[in-house]
């Protein structure tokens, strides 16, 4: 009877310290990075497809960003209550020029880190998988405004950047401001076939198809006057939301998903300034779905009433970087427990 209890004693603080988040210390001025794997641990499809990998014909030279990427987002997933050690992650994306005692935009690091996969990753399938958990398939539309002619280009998107007002937003309609048409004239005119020459043309972008995880960028920093500053002005995102709802217009006749409904679980905050900030992230725990909040080696547990403080405004933190995912597919899923 005494060696149950303990045995239950034991799972219970087990599954206490594993619902619980493990911080990152700040080293040279690793903030950015820090708040970065915070998203990246809480996007557990990623940490899943970077198991499968076999690395051990990979080189150690530490230089391979996916190779220790998988190592830290390991760690991170332990159940120890100090900080996750990562400072080897950090020294290899230096050796890939993000450079420690550096600031760092947390979209262009973002953006690298996903790029870095792509090149180092031997296992292709795996690195187009990880891919496809971010891609967003656009076609362009171009129509030469002189001859009426169109012009179609199919890319895709890794984040969706949404340009923002200077008073109050919203998700909702940042999304609909970037699939409207607009005209392009001046420097701007494009390149009409049918003309031969450089022509006003009006621009559509049309989505094919949506990822599993859905990174926005809301563009708070612009170039002004040769630097840079950042608008604070208010933008509201909801904790779910159905884009075939908000974004009605934005479907190209190709679109064959049926599912565009999107679950908020993780938010990329700065404060300060644009020269001199702070990054920090609100992540929704795997398991227990509870919101928490990691400013390098501090983490707690909060509300979605403290998540939704970062709308922003004049001397408060704001949302930089929002991560939806789509469906409910395994979440809140029961972690296995060791030992």
């Amino acid at each position: 009877m005494a060696a149950t209890k303990r045995c239950w004693s034991a799972l219970k603080l087990t599954l206490r310290d594993f619902v619980g988040m493990r911080g990152l210390t700040n080293y040279c001025l690793s903030c950015c990075v820090n708040t970065l794997l915070q998203t990246f641990s809480a996007t557990w499809e990623l940490a899943d497809l970077l198991d499968k990998w076999e690395t051990a014909g990979v080189r150690t030279d530490g230089r391979n960003v996916p190779l220790h990427l998988k190592k830290v987002l390991a760690t991170m997933r332990s159940d120890l209550p100090q900080p996750a050690p990562h400072h080897d992650f950090l020294h290899c994306l230096d050796r890939n020029c993000i450079q420690l005692n550096v600031q760092h935009d947390a979209d262009e690091v973002f953006l690298s880190i996903l790029n870095f996969i792509q090149q180092q990753m031997d296992d292709r399938t795996l690195a187009l998988e990880i891919q496809d958990l971010y891609k967003i398939s656009v076609e362009t539309h171009l129509q030469c405004l002189e001859c009426d002619s169109v012009q179609t280009h199919g890319s895709y998107l890794l984040s969706l950047p949404l340009h923002i007002r200077e008073d109050h937003n919203s998700l909702e309609g940042c999304m609909t401001s970037f699939f409207e048409h607009q005209e392009l004239r001046g420097i701007n005119c494009c390149f009409c076939p049918q003309c031969e020459t450089k022509t006003p043309t009006k621009q559509g972008v049309k989505l094919l198809s949506l990822p599993r995880i859905l990174c926005v960028n809301l563009k708070r920093f612009r170039n002004s006057r040769g630097g840079t500053r950042k608008l604070d002005c208010t933008v509201t995102f909801p904790e779910t939301f159905d884009l075939s709802e908000t974004v009605k217009e934005a479907f190209s006749p190709n679109f064959a998903q049926n599912d565009c409904r999107y679950k908020l679980h993780a938010v990329v905050v700065h404060s300060g300034y644009a020269m001199c900030g702070h990054y920090t992230a609100y992540v929704r725990h795997r398991v227990t779905q509870q919101w928490y909040y990691a400013d390098d080696s501090q983490v707690q547990q909060v509300s979605w009433e403290k998540v939704k403080t970062t709308y922003g405004g004049y001397g408060r933190d704001t949302a930089y970087m929002l991560m939806y995912r789509r469906g409910s597919k395994e979440e809140g899923r029961q972690p296995e427990l060791s030992g």
